[in-house]
This record gives structure tokens, sequence and C-alpha cells, in this order.
């Protein structure tokens, strides 16, 4: 039976990475949010779903700690091939399931398009609980995920669009700091409608 990490590991295997349906080279829109974090370049990010992505480059050369997770296990060795293990700790696992108790807590969370994926409603509270457990008190999460207006499918999977309001129904130890929507433009010439959140948790 084939599984979700044999679909991606499927896709990172036979699609050249300048040809994946969310490459992009301009980093410029998750940098802006970051840059609303203070001391951000200092701090300890979690980033599920990974990938392949050059963002990792950025922030590698700056004093960020990365921990990056991918599901499949073919993204990250041709991560790890292409930037080494500098400041970054390598984890392939389902985001949807329990992270390792012992993983280092962060003072980050950056999703960039992973949480849409999550269409089962028992994934998608594993996924929060997992923000809860991972981010320090005052860290922060961001969340790019496709709009309400954005595309219903994507790598052949069905997704789950989100506005700013359902992420915070799902972050109630969270306070919304800003959100914005954005359009990407797909390697194929396609618009695909974002929203971009940052949100802080409470030091309680």
């Amino acid at each position: 039976m084939r599984t979700l990490s044999d679909h991606w590991d499927k896709i990172f295997t036979r699609t050249a990475e300048n040809k994946l349906g969310w490459y992009e080279n301009d980093f410029s829109q998750t940098l802006k949010f970051l840059a609303l974090i203070p001391a951000w370049k200092n701090a300890t990010v979690f980033i599920p779903g990974v990938g392949t992505s050059g963002l990792i480059d950025i922030l590698a050369k700056s004093d960020t700690r990365l921990i990056l997770n991918d599901l499949s296990r073919e993204a990250i060795e041709k991560a790890k091939k292409k930037y080494g293990d500098n400041n970054i700790q390598w984890l392939c696992q389902d985001i949807s399931r329990a992270l390792p108790a012992q993983l280092e807590k962060a003072d980050i969370w950056l999703d960039r398009a992973v949480l849409h994926f999550l269409v089962d409603d028992g994934h998608v509270e594993q996924y929060f609980k997992n923000v809860d457990t991972l981010v320090k008190p005052g860290g922060h999460a961001i969340f790019a995920e496709f709009s309400k207006k954005g595309a219903t499918k994507c790598a052949g999977l069905d997704v789950r669009r989100y506005g700013a309001n359902d992420l915070k129904q799902h972050l109630p130890a969270f306070e919304l700091l800003a959100e914005e929507e954005y359009t990407y433009t797909n390697p194929g010439g396609d618009p695909r409608p974002y929203i971009y959140t940052l949100f802080k948790r409470k030091i309680t």
C-alpha cells in the first residue's frame, strides 16, 4: 500500500527542484514576517515540511539553530547534500503525529504550506498539539497556508484552506500579531492565494 511518504518521495525523486509546484527563489514574504520577531536571527526555528527549500541556506547563514522536518526521506537527503549540517538538526516524521519528547523547544515555528495538507480533523488536532508543545512561552509561530480563495488541491492531494480566524481557533494560547493575504505565482505561472499569519505565545 502506497503511503504519504511514498507519494512525496516520488515527487522529490522525479521532479526537478525548480519545477516543483511550490518552488520559489524569492523569500521576501517569509523574511518580512520573520523580521517582525525580535532577535529572530538568534532563535531556534522549527520548520515542518521543509522540503529542499532555499530558505534553509538563508537561515543557516544567520545564527539561527534549525530543526528541519519533512515526511519525505528523499527531500531530507537532498537538502542535506545541498546545505550540510551546520546548526541543523534533521527530523523525518509525519507532522500529524506526536513529536519526539526529547526534541529541543523552539522559539519560532515556521510553517510554509504544510498545515493545509492535513484534512483529517484528528491530524489537524495533533498538529496543533505539536505547536503547543514545542513553542516556548513568548515564542512565535508563522503560518503560510492556502487561503479561503486558494486552490482545493495541490501535488495531487486535497487541501484544507484557512483564514486567520480559523487558525486562531486552534491556538488559544497564542495571540495573533499580524495577517496578510499574499498571492504566490508557481513555476507554471498560476496564482496561488495564501494567508500569512504571525502568532505569539502568551506568557502565563
